[in-house]
């Protein structure tokens, strides 16, 4: 007997399951479904965006932290991102921004094939977590909110 092939479902079903990081779906240029179950919480996304240890975001991108003394010019204000895109297309920029600029110099936060000089030690790893790219889209749409009031 040949081998039979499993429905697309069942597939897609094992391959969330065995690999979530890779299980994301874009609609148009928005991955509109939450990474987690939890919602995002916004302070722990500040905290993210302004750590220079974790986020690492101020490096390329300035943004609304007066305590924070070096801030990046290399990439376009948060605020300003946050104000033109919509949580969905925020979360897709930050999982793989290459997936709208193959030659950007932001990283990929929530992406484990297919990088560039990864140390041996970071491989199969994700720059974030999945509640961490949550908290920091929760900061920014927060961001856009207040911008709009």
């Amino acid at each position: 007997m040949g081998m039979r092939y499993a429905p697309a479902a069942f597939l897609l079903s094992i391959l969330s399951f065995i690999a979530p990081v890779h299980a994301q779906v874009l609609v148009r240029d928005s991955q509109v479904e939450s990474l987690t179950a939890s919602a995002g919480d916004p302070v722990r996304g500040r905290a993210i965006v302004a750590s220079r240890q974790t986020g690492l975001c101020l490096l390329c991108h300035s943004g609304p932290f007066p305590e924070e003394r070096f801030q990046g010019n290399l990439a376009p204000e948060l605020g300003e991102s946050a104000a033109k895109l919509s949580a969905g297309q925020l979360r897709a920029r930050i999982v793989d921004p290459s997936r709208f600029d193959r030659d950007t110099i932001m990283p990929a936060y929530y992406k484990t094939e297919n990088l560039n000089r990864v140390a041996a030690k970071f491989a199969g790893q994700t720059i974030l977590s999945a509640q961490e790219i949550e908290d920091v889209v929760a900061f920014l749409v927060n961001l856009n909110q207040k911008n709009v009031q």
